[in-house]
């Protein structure tokens, strides 16, 4: 397979760890040569290698090297924070190969941690709306979801529910549906451990997880159907 994915290079974190110390544009451009072999192309290899795994396994989740990847310059603009480079480097991976879907998956390499995820993040206040609905009104389908996701060793993470049940949903009694309608996200993670980034089987790590978490993305297209008919 050209392009196959073969391992991110040994100087990959440190080259994070060096870039984030000088935090210099003038640093990254003589490094940059390091940062294309040792990083981003691998970055870009690991995309569309999963990309084919991902269609072997029906799993409806595709990427390319050039719509996928997050830069690795940080957007400045609006923030106080005005280091000019990220500490990680980043892609997703959706149902249309762009950044703009929901049920996507995300892998995420970085200094704090390496980890992937499978999400519907922030939905559309229409689709949030249908899978806190369906979450009280289809609980067998939801708690079978997050049955299946246990069997895998995955949870739906907890951070970021609202300290309130949202409007209409007061009368959820059951603790864990009342927490589920709470949450603004709906997403399982799974923690690489870096040490395994250089190696190919770093794919099989993430087709497996991926699939682990196929029906948290079957629960949530399931619901998007429906809310885009509405």
């Amino acid at each position: 397979m050209a392009g196959a994915f073969k391992g991110f290079g040994q100087k990959a974190i440190p080259f994070l760890k060096a870039l984030d110390f000088h935090q210099s544009r003038e640093w990254f451009q003589e490094n940059r040569d390091l940062y294309q072999s040792e990083l981003h192309e691998p970055f870009c290899d690991l995309v569309e290698t999963l990309t084919e795994r991902f269609e072997a396994a029906k799993l409806g989740l595709r990427g390319d090297r050039k719509r996928s990847m997050f830069r690795i310059n940080r957007d400045v603009r609006f923030s106080k924070d005005k280091r000019p480079y990220n500490r990680h480097l980043s892609a997703i991976l959706s149902p249309d190969g762009t950044k703009m879907e929901q049920g996507v998956f995300y892998v995420h390499i970085g200094l704090e941690r390496c980890f992937a995820g499978v999400a519907w993040w922030q939905p559309t206040p229409e689709l949030l709306q249908a899978m806190r609905k369906a979450i009280a009104t289809k609980p067998a389908a939801f708690r079978g979801m997050v049955s299946s996701l246990k069997k895998a060793g995955l949870e739906l993470d907890a951070e970021d529910r609202l300290k309130r049940a949202p409007r209409g949903f007061e009368d959820v009694g059951d603790e864990d549906l009342a927490q589920a309608v709470r949450s603004r996200h709906f997403v399982v993670r799974h923690d690489i451990d870096p040490a395994t980034i250089h190696s190919p089987a770093l794919v099989d790590d993430l087709v497996d997880f991926t699939l682990g978490a196929k029906p948290l993305l079957d629960w949530g297209r399931a619901i998007q159907g429906t809310a885009v008919a509405a």
